[in-house]
């Protein structure tokens, strides 16, 4: 009696520290289930006990939480790019960052874990707490539905995807143009923007310059945006441009 009561106390512990109350507790307990524990519980248990592990949760968990992420990265940083939001994404859904999410809830204190892998620092491992992590928030979307999986991505992950969306990566065309017009014509780039359409609908057209020469546009819902795209085409022109020197350099001469 006094372990289950432990048990339910842990798991109430966990529900808020993730921030979500089950209305079927089972989710939770399967999502916390490691295949090492499930073979040996399952090693004595009658037909009606059996136990699955979290393992397909954790598949379901891996597109929920891609799902999530993405969303909230491009509804909260309209200015970053497909490329961008792929990069965001990438940093936050690793298994690294998911590892260090779990343990700021101290996910692994709640994991049923085999003997062996439990003496084995299991509960700290990165790719258990990792996958356990997926497999809860897969837990919470059967449970509560978008809107309640939606609502823990933020509380756990929130600052993660914000930091991955202000990490210098988001602005890498515009940094690397500026290389490439610092090494060829020893100036820097200028940027011509151009707003238009409503205030709450706005589009902005811009124009990457080296002198009065324009090298590449681009659009985007903000100033930055427009000027990123721009960069990025102006990148790509100057790849063409050394691509196109090179031929010919190459190119036998006849006389």
């Amino acid at each position: 009696m006094e372990t289950a009561a432990a048990e339910r106390a842990e798991l109430r512990g966990l529900e808020e520290r993730v921030g979500h109350r089950f209305a079927d507790p089972a989710l939770l307990i399967e999502a916390l289930s490691h295949r090492s524990w499930c073979n040996e519980h399952n090693s004595s248990a009658s037909n009606d006990d059996v136990a699955v592990s979290n393992e397909r949760l954790e598949f379901l968990g891996d597109a929920v939480l891609g799902l999530c992420v993405s969303e909230h990265a491009t509804v909260h940083w309209p200015d970053l790019g497909p490329g961008d939001l792929s990069a965001v994404r990438s940093a936050v859904v690793s298994a690294a960052a998911l590892a260090a999410a779990a343990r700021e809830c101290d996910l692994g204190s709640a994991l049923l874990l085999g003997r062996g892998e439990a003496a084995t620092g299991g509960a700290d491992r990165e790719s258990i707490l990792a996958d356990a992590l997926e497999a809860v928030l897969a837990a919470v979307y059967l449970d509560g539905g978008i809107d309640a999986v939606r609502d823990v991505v933020g509380r756990l992950l929130g600052s993660r995807i914000a930091a991955a969306a202000a990490a210098p990566g988001a602005r890498e065309a515009k940094n690397r143009f500026q290389e490439l017009v610092a090494r060829r014509f020893g100036a820097e780039p200028t940027y011509v923007v151009v707003g238009s359409g409503p205030a709450h609908l706005r589009n902005f057209v811009a124009e990457a310059r080296v002198g009065d020469e324009v090298w590449g546009r681009g659009e985007g819902a903000t100033k930055r945006a427009a000027e990123r795209h721009a960069a990025a085409a102006a990148c790509v022109r100057f790849a063409q441009d050394c691509s196109d020197r090179s031929t010919v350099a190459k190119e036998p001469t006849h006389g």
